[in-house]
């Protein structure tokens, strides 16, 4: 038994290394290094994704979208496909109920920012309202911002 948690072990130290690389990553993005922020995220998206963590993958993605690397995504269905990966967290948080205010602060954005983002996926969308976004299909399959 004492091989089995030497992997479990190892898996743990693997899954520790990514979120701290995750973190820092983030930290360089936010402090505008981002060449050296891409090297953190790519290696935390990576172990997050062999781990099959991914809420924590996606969050690396996310970040390396930030700092302009695209990395293929699977395919994203119903009405959202014609969104930027932006647009697609705004809108999702938007159709909870979230005010500009509110999905401003859980994504790091202005309000100001959420606003343009909003006014821009609308008309993609063929929304002119938020209540209008609760009928919206393919809005369901990744609950995550």
């Amino acid at each position: 038994m004492q091989c089995g948690s030497r992997v479990v072990e190892a898996a743990v130290r693997q899954f520790d290394r990514a979120r701290t690389a995750l973190l820092y990553g983030e930290w360089l993005r936010r402090t505008r290094r981002k060449s050296e922020a891409r090297a953190q995220l790519r290696d935390a998206f990576e172990t997050f994704r062999r781990h099959g963590a991914a809420p924590w993958a996606e969050r690396a993605r996310a970040e390396l979208d930030a700092t302009g690397e695209v990395l293929p995504r699977t395919e994203t269905v119903g009405a959202l496909a014609v969104l930027t990966p932006q647009e697609q967290k705004i809108i999702r948080l938007a159709a909870r109920g979230l005010s500009n205010r509110d999905i401003a602060a859980q994504l790091f954005l202005s309000p100001r920012t959420v606003g343009y983002h909003l006014y821009k996926a609308f008309p993609k969308l063929g929304v002119s309202a938020r209540t209008e976004l609760a009928a919206l299909e393919g809005l369901e399959d990744g609950s995550g911002p």
